[in-house]
């Protein structure tokens, strides 16, 4: 048997549980170091008897929704290598479009960052790297994706501060820009989320109370007093959650501009908390 009949034998099957078909030959691909020419070439040929074993176990993986990204150990996110475990969330393209915002809307060469709830450290990292003289804090509640977002640094050769906390609760000092992706799907939606994402990435990181909204509220409540006079805020949300989340920051931003903006699918997925406008009287 070649290899694109035992490629499109074992994608049958991963179609059948719901599983795309081209995840077992980037991963194959990825595993053999081939580039997608070497690849080509060899569907045509016999598949080695070791390829053949790698291929399936490839698939089982896979059949088990089993990510991508985890059997490699690996996700690429702006331009970066990131190490990727059951510990964090596979960094989404969508968070990717957040990271050009920041950048497009802060030219400053200094600025003091505070990226809340890092996991992977994808958007620290990737600010880290665009803008090297900003001064980046990442914190994260939970311990060991701390850990792998400072491998992480380390493998990129980025320097950051890393702080355990529990959204600002041990955070220290006052930033330019505080930016969140925090778990943001209701447990009420947990249909909407693919079984690869279900079974295998950190709940802790996917699932919030009050519909998805309770980390957004507790930002709101105290986040003021870690901004400096013109600090902004971004955040990442549900694509159902734009006007919540704004009415949320509404509440403890009165004076602020608040701006829901959408995803290149035209999903709402961004809230950023800007300039203050303060209304000034005049006497006689």
């Amino acid at each position: 048997m070649n290899y694109a009949s035992l490629l499109n034998h074992y994608g049958d099957q991963l179609e059948l549980v719901g599983e795309e078909r081209e995840a077992l030959n980037f991963v194959f691909r990825e595993m053999k170091a081939w580039s997608y020419t070497e690849f080509v070439l060899k569907l045509s040929q016999e598949v080695e008897v070791e390829d053949a074993s790698i291929i399936k176990e490839i698939f089982e993986q896979l059949y088990r929704h089993y990510p991508a990204q985890y059997i490699l150990g690996k996700s690429q996110f702006y331009g970066l290598d990131l190490m990727v475990d059951e510990r964090v969330l596979i960094p989404r393209p969508e968070t990717e479009e957040l990271v050009d915002l920041i950048l497009a809307e802060n030219s400053a060469a200094i600025l003091d960052v505070l990226d809340v709830g890092t996991g992977s450290g994808a958007i620290a990292l990737s600010l880290a790297k665009t803008r090297p003289k900003w001064q980046i804090t990442a914190s994260d509640l939970a311990q060991e994706a701390l850990d792998l977002a400072q491998t992480n640094a380390q493998k990129n050769n980025l320097e950051l501060t890393f702080v355990r906390s529990d959204l600002l609760t041990n955070i220290e000092g006052k930033f330019d820009i505080i930016v969140s992706n925090p778990p943001y799907i209701a447990y009420e939606d947990k249909e909407e989320v693919g079984l690869n994402v279900l079974t295998s990435e950190p709940h802790l990181a996917l699932f919030a109370d009050e519909k998805g909204l309770a980390l957004y509220r507790r930002l709101a409540e105290i986040s003021a007093s870690y901004l400096k006079p013109k600090g902004k805020i971004y955040l990442e949300i549900g694509y159902k959650q734009g006007q919540a989340v704004k009415d949320l920051f509404t509440k403890y931003f009165p004076n602020h501009r608040i701006r829901v903006l959408t995803d290149q699918f035209g999903q709402d997925r961004m809230v950023v908390i800007d300039h203050e406008f303060i209304t000034r009287t005049t006497g006689d």
